[in-house]
C-alpha cells in the first residue's frame, strides 16, 4: 500500500464544495494546511463566519471525500474562522469588514432588539461587532444595551465608542437628554450619520449594525450615499399590514443598490411557558411567504416572548443566549448564523467579482 500524500487530499477536497457559494473547498481557500500522519489525515480548514450554519455538512462531505483515497482511517478537521470584508477600502470606515442595516417598514415591530440580538448573538460566537444607533429618533440602544448615561471619549479627535458586554455603541442617545425630542429636518440626521461614520474611532470589526429608524426616510439614503454597505436586514412581524410596510422596506434597498440579506419575523408566535401551548396573536408565516415572493432570503422566526422584553428594558440583552427556554435560544440562533451565513455569500460574491484593468 502506497504513502498517502497531500497531493491527494487536496485533489478530494476539490470534490468537495461549500453548500452556500458552490465552489469548492481550495477555490475558495478555506484549506489551510493538510498534513499526513499514517493513515490519520489532519485538515486546516478557515470558514468565514465563527457562525457558519453548514458546518457539520461541510465537515461530512470532506472526511466522505478523504476517506475514499486508500489507506486513510482516520480524518481529524481543526477549525478556525475568518471574517471577510464584503467591500473594499472605504475611507470614512477602513477597519470595519461588514456593514448591515437593520431596519423595518413600520415602527413597533421589535426592529432595534433585532439589532441588538444580531450585535450580540455575533459576538457571542467570537466575532467582533459594533451597533451605530441611527435611529436619531428615537434612539434605544443605550437602554437595551445597559449603559444609558454613558459617554463616548475622545482620542485624536475621534469618538471612542463605549462598549456595553464587548459590543462597540454608538448613539445620539448619548449627547442628549433622555426626554428631548429631537425636532429635526433631513440635513441635521444626515449631518449625525456623517459624524459617527467619519468621527468615530470604530476600530476592527467584523460587523457594525446600524439600527435604522423605521420606514423609507432619510437616514437610509444617507448611509447609501456615504458608504458601501454589505447589504440590509428587514424585520417584520406576520401580519398582513407589517407585510405591506416590509414589502416597500426591501424595494426601497434594491433601489438603494444594498442588497436584502433577509427578513426576520419577530413575535412570530407564543409558547407559554407553562403549559407549552403554542398561540399565533398576529398571523404566522407571511414573512416567510413575502421573502419568497421578493426573492430574499428568509432569516428566522422569533417568538413573542416576555423575556425579550424583560432583557431589553434591563438591558442585559446577553441573557437571550443562555435563557433556560431552549426554544428561545434556538430561534435566536438560528436567526443570527442564517445572517452571518448571507453575509458570507456576499463577501464571497465581491471577492470573486471580476475587476477592469486599463493598461
Amino acid at each position: 500500500m502506497s504513502a498517502i500524500t497531500v497531493d491527494q487530499v487536496r485533489a478530494q477536497l476539490r470534490t468537495v464544495k461549500d453548500p452556500e457559494l458552490h465552489k469548492d473547498l481550495i477555490s475558495l481557500d478555506m484549506v489551510k494546511h493538510v498534513a499526513i500522519d499514517g493513515s490519520r489525515v489532519l485538515i486546516d480548514i478557515e470558514l468565514t463566519t465563527p457562525t457558519c450554519p453548514l458546518k457539520q455538512r461541510i465537515k461530512i462531505d470532506i472526511e466522505q471525500a478523504v476517506r475514499r483515497i486508500e489507506g486513510v482511517q482516520a480524518v481529524e478537521i481543526r477549525w478556525s474562522a475568518k471574517v471577510r470584508s464584503s467591500h473594499g477600502d472605504t475611507p470614512q470606515l477602513p477597519g470595519v469588514k461588514n456593514i448591515v442595516a437593520v431596519g423595518a417598514g413600520k415602527g413597533g415591530v421589535g426592529k432595534s432588539m433585532a439589532a441588538v440580538l444580531l450585535a450580540y448573538g455575533l459576538r457571542r460566537m467570537g466575532a467582533t461587532a459594533g451597533i451605530m444607533d441611527a435611529d436619531v429618533y428615537g434612539p434605544s440602544i443605550p437602554t437595551m444595551t445597559g449603559i444609558e448615561g454613558a459617554r463616548p471619549s475622545l482620542r485624536d479627535n475621534m469618538m471612542v465608542p463605549p462598549l456595553a458586554g464587548g459590543v462597540k455603541i454608538m448613539s445620539i442617545g448619548f449627547m442628549v437628554d433622555r426626554d428631548r425630542p429631537l425636532i429635526w429636518r433631513g440635513p441635521m440626521t444626515h449631518g449625525v450619520i456623517t459624524q459617527f461614520l467619519g468621527q468615530v474611532d470604530w476600530g476592527e470589526l467584523d460587523y457594525l449594525i446600524v439600527d435604522l429608524p423605521p420606514g423609507t426616510g432619510d437616514v437610509p439614503l444617507s448611509l447609501a450615499q456615504l458608504i458601501p454597505m454589505t447589504g440590509s436586514v428587514v424585520v417584520c412581524t406576520p401580519q398582513d399590514i407589517a407585510l405591506v410596510d416590509a414589502r416597500r422596506a426591501v424595494r426601497m434597498y434594491e433601489q438603494l443598490n444594498v442588497p436584502c440579506l433577509g427578513i426576520i419575523e419577530n413575535m412570530s408566535y407564543y409558547l407559554c411557558p407553562k403549559c407549552g401551548h403554542r398561540d399565533e396573536p398576529f398571523d404566522h408565516g407571511g414573512a416567510k411567504v413575502a421573502a419568497g415572493e421578493l426573492g430574499v432570503p428568509f432569516l428566522g422566526e422569533i417568538p413573542l416572548n416576555a423575556k425579550i422584553r424583560v432583557y431589553g428594558d434591563e438591558g442585559t440583552p446577553e441573557k437571550a443566549f443562555t435563557d433556560t427556554e431552549d426554544h428561545l435560544c434556538a430561534a435566536i440562533h438560528q436567526v443570527v448564523t442564517n445572517m452571518a451565513g448571507q453575509v458570507s455569500i456576499r463577501s464571497r460574491l465581491q471577492a470573486a467579482a471580476p475587476t477592469l484593468s486599463i493598461e
